[in-house]
């Protein structure tokens, strides 16, 4: 059996166990990758270029979460709408949603562009990031955010990969993509001296390239993707159906990045060391996350596309499966993430200021006993989301976001450095206990 058949799985028939992890695998090791697109960027800035520019980077770190979750959003929101067709076996309809959603796209990326030319430097501005950093800072997001479409066109089609179960080949077109990301910031930092600025047209031209290839399999190897003339007239009802499900997942990523941005301002707030340790310390979390991101999002497939095909036990049984493989990882990160998290710290940041350190190793390791409770509170997001709810999971956002004005207006300015490390697995605990009861709720309402 090769590799594609492997993690290729049947989502609507084939064992669960299989299914879950042979879906989820690929987009695990995607997201190593596409984390590597900023960890790598982190690293060269930090060993190269040093402790204000890595600082730069990191004061506009939530700005760029914000495009990328928005962008990263939107694609699996549009994605969840086709597995559900996908899983009904409704090959017309597909190829509806698959116009649709370039369309929409389209429209979505102009918004963010133009969005980002008039609002980035007074955003800057407002979130108090220091004079010192500030034009690094802004020609960095600037960079990422004029060339958002390539975000979205990747996102798009990848999305569109996923929900017909293959998860397999936008890994493979990440992993390219990646050592070439890795090969243009080396090649623009060190040899032509072009800064951070650098390493983000790097990172454009890496997701440029991995957005090209996916189009091109899509074309050559995924024909029930691609549209007719027959299939180019706009129903309304597919368009509602898109950019509800679509908005509501790149609004829950916005709400969320937002409380990000917030609660930079109170970051900005430290010296440099605070906010290079901080973002060094976000890169090593967002890599030792993945696991549980990958499970949140193969849920909402695996969820979409048995809702089609009307499984409603086989659904229950996957979130069951998915919830104990987050705990399971929550456990090994607790035990072992902390006796290794100085030595990452000091790797990552290439500096050997005992303030960046300190601050970075106790930031990391106090997440760790609650990676088990953001682990369930993914899937149970994501579950939601497969099963067609647009408001629910958006709650769950609002709360973070209530919670990271409250910590950043109030909690912070008590406790100084811990108002930063307490403040999100806090607000975890909350978020996951209203999923669960919506989950549960959703569940009951659908058997009925």
């Amino acid at each position: 059996m090769n590799a594609y058949k492997l993690f290729h799985p049947d989502l609507t028939n084939d064992n669960i166990w299989k299914s879950v992890l042979a879906f989820m695998f690929p987009m695990m090791i995607s997201y190593v990758f596409q984390q590597l697109y900023n960890t790598a960027d982190s690293i060269i800035v930090g060993h190269f270029l040093g402790e204000s520019s890595l600082a730069a980077i990191g004061s506009c770190a939530a700005i760029s979460e914000l495009l990328i979750g928005f962008g990263t959003g939107f694609g699996n929101g549009l994605g969840i709408v086709a597995s559900r067709y996908y899983g009904a076996c409704n090959t017309n309809s597909l190829k509806k949603v698959t116009f649709a959603s370039v369309i929409i796209t389209c429209f979505v990326t102009l918004f963010i562009m133009l969005s980002g030319v008039f609002g980035l430097k007074p955003l800057l501005k407002l979130l108090g990031t220091p004079d010192s950093i500030i034009d690094q800072a802004f020609s960095y997001i600037w960079t990422v955010a004029i060339f958002s479409g390539v975000l979205f066109a990747y996102n798009l089609l990848s999305g569109l990969l996923r929900a017909i179960g293959n998860s397999f080949m936008p890994l493979i077109f990440l992993i390219i993509a990646s050592f070439l990301n890795i090969a243009l910031d080396l090649f623009f930092v060190i040899v032509l001296k072009w800064g951070v600025k650098g390493t983000a047209i790097a990172t454009v031209i890496a997701q440029g390239i991995s957005a090209i290839l996916c189009f091109f399999y899509i074309w050559k190897k995924a024909p029930l993707l691609i549209p007719g003339k027959e299939h180019l007239k706009v129903q309304k009802a597919i368009y509602t159906d898109l950019i509800g499900q679509g908005l509501s997942m790149a609004l829950m990523s916005a709400l969320v990045s937002s409380g990000s941005v917030i609660l930079q301002y109170s970051i900005n707030s430290f010296d440099t060391y605070i906010i290079a340790g901080h973002i060094t310390a976000r890169k090593i979390f967002g890599l030792t996350i993945i696991p549980l991101i990958a499970l949140g999002l193969s849920s909402s497939t695996f969820v979409s596309q048995n809702l089609g095909a009307g499984k409603l036990d086989r659904i229950k049984k996957g979130i069951r499966i998915s919830n104990l493989l987050c705990i399971i990882w929550g456990i090994l990160c607790t035990i072992f993430i902390p006796l290794l998290a100085r030595s990452l710290i000091q790797a990552v940041s290439g500096s050997t200021s005992d303030q960046l350190v300190d601050f970075g190793t106790k930031y990391i390791s106090f997440m760790q006993p609650f990676y088990a409770v953001l682990g369930v509170l993914f899937v149970s997001r994501n579950s939601l989301q497969g099963l067609g709810s647009k408001f629910l999971p958006l709650i769950s956002s609002i709360i973070e976001l209530a919670g990271k004005i409250a910590f950043t207006l109030v909690i912070i300015p008590f406790l100084g450095i811990w108002g930063i490390i307490i403040c999100e697995p806090l607000i975890w605990v909350f978020m996951t206990i209203q999923l669960l009861i919506a989950l549960v709720k959703k569940l009951r309402s659908l058997k009925s």
